[in-house]
């Protein structure tokens, strides 16, 4: 029974990296992470811990399933493309569908 809870502590910590990313800078005032989203891999929902600017490294095509409703939708970003969230706000569940992973950098403002 150990086994198998610490082989699921494992996988999930494995899948929670994917969505975390790689962190690139953090100080009292900002926080830079690169998130690389795989095809078909679902990044879990979360509320957003700060203010947040997404910039997007590759074009990409995503489904982003609406928490409250349910709702799907699909969302096509080009590299470069910018965009800001606010602190609290529901950060879905969103999915690659692609056939290649795309990268964004998460600039968290403290």
């Amino acid at each position: 029974m150990k086994w198998i809870i610490m082989a699921t502590a494992v996988l999930s910590s494995a899948v929670t990296m994917m969505a975390v990313g790689n962190m690139k800078l953090e100080n009292q005032r900002v926080k830079i992470s690169e998130l690389v989203y795989e095809p078909g891999v679902a990044r879990e929902r979360y509320i957003r811990p700060t203010d947040q600017v997404i910039v997007f490294l590759d074009d990409c095509k995503y489904e982003r399933t609406d928490s409250a409703t349910h709702a799907k939708e699909i969302r096509e970003r080009k590299s470069g493309d910018v965009i800001w969230h606010n602190k609290g706000e529901d950060a879905p569940v969103l999915r690659n569908l692609g056939s290649k992973t795309y990268s964004t950098l998460v600039i968290e403002l403290k």
